[in-house]
């Protein structure tokens, strides 16, 4: 069969994608941003990849009339304090132009959303399915709650309260009751639902096993990895309060961590757990939610995380945009050393960043990100998905990895951090070299200012940084390469 997959760059769709592959479908997948899209050689010839910006009705035009399913997984809740509107002109655009196609079924994950108040991201999502279900298709609605799984936000950021608070005076909020499920499970329901006439024209709660409060979320995730953690939680936090403690503990953004605020002041629990006998799937615990998450980080086998989504930055962009860096009106600090194995250089490049710091200074780099997270940019708790690998659209620390090619040694990279302008690092290997280059492009006086008073800074730093990259080991002894 032909499915249509959005969100294929993200959480969910990024996981999604070989399970529709390994189940035999050929599959369309919808990306605003083909630079931003890497899938692996063995799926070339299952897939078809088509640009689809679902604010822009023009840009549907690509999307195939004879497609038998898709698969809506879009909304805009980071990217903008305006998300309701952009989520309701993409869900008008995506029910126009499949109207006029052959598709049969629409599954559409959503919240869950039983309480009479909403908060604004629920009535968001709630007003999502109501246009979808105007369609002239089959709409299947799988509402969840928090999901569990490496690299999803809600994960992320529990794991972040708890491993790095010993005590959390918090809000009320944590009071509040959900039923968290894990992702091996919300792929299993949305694999099950495609094409199957039992769910056409309805709408299911999914859910773990487990009704638990955030705050019991937080104690048994501590005991699961056994720490001793203590919470108290106070009724004097305002949601602008409870949004910024969030922000600054977790590696979440601002946006998000508002949305999310809001959100956890209401239940999030099943109205019942018929879709489970509907669509034979058995839900795992919240504890073998968290130990299959664990696997797969102590593994490195992390598919997807909501990092790597443009919603996890500050800027919003198209990465076709800024690829080819710029050199008229900008500053440029170029290095270069001689370098001892292409390979060695190359593996301690795409090392960077993350748990494995940045090599030289790291204590400024830390520096860099506590002030970047202060004035409101994404600091360095992104880190990176994963320690070896990394592919176009990628969030590492608070740069986004524009192009990454290991046989050709370039790995670019774009600032997300706040700067009075537009940044760029990039790391070449040319001619037995490793070239690095930092490029600035200055938005007015201020940005020539910053760039002046950093200068003594990039000095130690970036020179440092290509010392350490293209140096070599042999015995006891530690020889640079000289350029």
């Amino acid at each position: 069969m032909k499915i249509l997959l959005t969100g294929v760059t993200g959480y969910i769709g990024k996981r999604l994608l070989p399970v529709l592959v390994k189940n035999g479908h050929f599959v369309v997948c919808c990306v605003r941003d083909v630079n931003r899209f890497s899938p692996p050689e063995s799926f070339k010839s299952s897939i078809e990849v088509i640009q689809v910006d679902f604010l822009d009705a023009n840009s549907l035009d690509n999307i195939p009339d004879d497609i038998d399913a898709a698969y809506y997984l879009i909304h805009s809740m980071s990217s903008s304090n305006e998300y309701e509107k952009l989520e309701e002109q993409s869900a008008k655009n995506f029910k126009n132009s499949l109207n006029a196609t052959s598709v049969k079924q629409v599954i559409y994950l959503s919240g869950i959303v039983n309480e009479d108040s909403l908060s604004k991201h629920l009535k968001s999502r709630k007003n999502v399915e109501n246009i979808l279900g105007d369609g002239h298709f089959k709409l299947t609605t799988l509402r969840a709650g928090i999901i569990i799984g490496s690299g999803s936000a809600s994960f992320e950021i529990i794991r972040d309260l708890v491993e790095k608070l010993p005590m959390m005076i918090a809000p009320k909020w944590l009071n509040t009751k959900c039923q968290p499920i894990g992702i091996r499970d919300v792929l299993l329901f949305l694999e099950n639902a495609l094409l199957n006439e039992k769910v056409f024209d309805q709408n299911f709660d999914i859910g773990g096993s487990d009704v638990l409060s955030y705050k019991e979320m937080l104690l048994e995730f501590a005991k699961f990895r056994k720490f001793s953690r203590r919470i108290f939680t106070v009724p004097i936090m305002t949601p602008r309060l409870s949004s910024y403690w969030l922000y600054f503990v977790t590696s979440t953004s601002y946006n998000l961590a508002s949305s999310l605020v809001e959100s956890m002041k209401i239940e999030v629990v099943c109205r019942d757990s018929k879709i489970n006998g509907v669509l034979n799937v058995q839900p795992e615990s919240y504890k073998q939610a968290l130990q299959r998450a664990f696997t797969k980080i102590d593994s490195n086998q992390i598919v997807s995380s909501w990092k790597d989504s443009q919603v996890s930055g500050v800027k919003q962009f198209n990465i076709s945009e800024f690829i080819d860096v710029p050199t008229f009106g900008c500053f440029k600090d170029i290095r270069k050393r001689a370098i001892y194995s292409h390979e060695e250089v190359v593996t301690k490049v795409w090392s960077i960043g993350g748990t494995n710091g940045w090599y030289y200074a790291n204590f400024l780099w830390k520096i860099r990100g506590y002030l970047d997270k202060l004035f409101g940019g994404v600091g360095l708790r992104r880190g990176r998905t994963s320690p070896t690998s990394l592919e176009s659209g990628d969030a590492l620390d608070f740069w986004r990895v524009l192009y990454a090619d290991k046989e050709e040694g370039r790995l670019l990279l774009f600032a997300e951090m706040k700067v009075p302008g537009e940044a760029w690092l990039e790391f070449k290997i040319k001619d037995d070299k490793l070239i690095q280059t930092a490029t600035f492009r200055p938005h007015g006086i201020l940005g020539r200012l910053y760039w002046y008073s950093v200068l003594p800074l990039h000095g130690i730093v970036f020179s440092g940084m290509i010392n350490e990259l293209t140096k070599q080991k042999k015995g006891d002894k530690v020889l640079a390469a000289k350029s």
